[in-house]
């Protein structure tokens, strides 16, 4: 059974934090499965950057685990490379430890150069970063005595405790549609996170993500590739039936506009058509 995320209450109209808490707990009695939140520190102006107001995604997820208590809380993307490694560790730890063992830590190597280099971080290393980042991550969360020396991070005998709940770490999710993202699903991660795929694009992503799974090796500790697709606009049940088909385990719907009171009109449609029924 296909399971359903709402993503968005970092944007927009729900900033607003009597807004964003009414609409967080609605979601969760509608019997949405998880909460979703994207992941940009710092715009350009062409994209939009003086007029989408969005909260931090570290904190907004941490607040949203204090308003609720049964949601899976999902990261749909960090942009690892602009985060330092073992601030995030900890972050991520303490969500985790929070929210009672809640926290899916998706992650991407972003794709906004301006935004980057706002951070230290240059387009043609993110990749590098990335997978630094999350060897560098797991390493602290490991227990014993980590040690870690790499290009852009090293450290050896400090500690972080506690430990996520979740073991060995939360689940993480890799985003993005390029064969580099694939690989780094398959061969090191939990999940993949594709986003504003219609059933066809999903359908064309998924042929691709299956092609690089018959390429490379897949630990069997992880088990099986779960897959999340958001839509590229609120969806009705014929729709949701069409991604279980191809495979997809979750969908993390997103209303069309932010700014306005549709939010509201997609929790109350998904929960009421099609939670359970698909």
């Amino acid at each position: 059974m296909i399971k359903f995320g709402l993503y968005g209450l970092h944007r927009g109209g729900n900033v607003n934090p009597e807004t964003l808490a009414r609409r967080a707990r609605a979601a969760e009695a509608a019997g949405f499965e998880s909460l979703w939140v994207g992941d940009h520190i710092a715009l350009p102006g062409e994209l939009g950057g003086e007029k989408d107001r969005r909260l931090e995604a570290v904190v907004a997820l941490a607040h949203l685990a204090a308003l609720t208590s049964r949601v899976r809380l999902g990261f749909g993307v960090l942009v690892l490379p602009q985060r330092q490694p073992v601030l995030l560790a900890k972050q991520l730890s303490s969500i985790d430890v929070l929210s009672n063992g809640r926290l899916i830590i998706g992650v991407g190597v972003g794709y906004i150069e301006p935004e980057l280099e706002a951070m230290g971080v240059s387009l043609a290393d993110r990749g590098a970063r990335t997978d630094e980042h999350l060897a560098a991550m797991r390493e602290l969360w490991k227990g014993g005595t980590p040690h870690f020396d790499g290009r852009f991070t090293s450290y050896e005998g400090v500690f972080q405790r506690p430990l996520p709940i979740q073991e060995p770490h939360p689940p993480v999710v890799i985003g993005g549609h390029s064969r580099p993202a694939f690989r780094r699903a398959v061969q090191t991660a939990n999940g993949w996170y594709g986003v504003y795929l219609d059933p066809d694009a999903a359908a064309e992503a998924l042929s691709g993500l299956r092609a690089v799974a018959g390429d490379v090796e897949r630990p069997d500790s992880l088990g099986e590739l779960e897959i999340t697709i958001t839509p590229p606009g609120p969806i009705d049940l014929e729709t949701a039936e069409k991604y279980a088909q191809l495979g997809v385990h979750r969908l993390a719907i997103q209303p069309s506009v932010m700014e306005s009171d549709e939010i509201d009109e997609v929790i109350a449609s998904v929960g009421e058509k099609m939670v359970g029924r698909v």
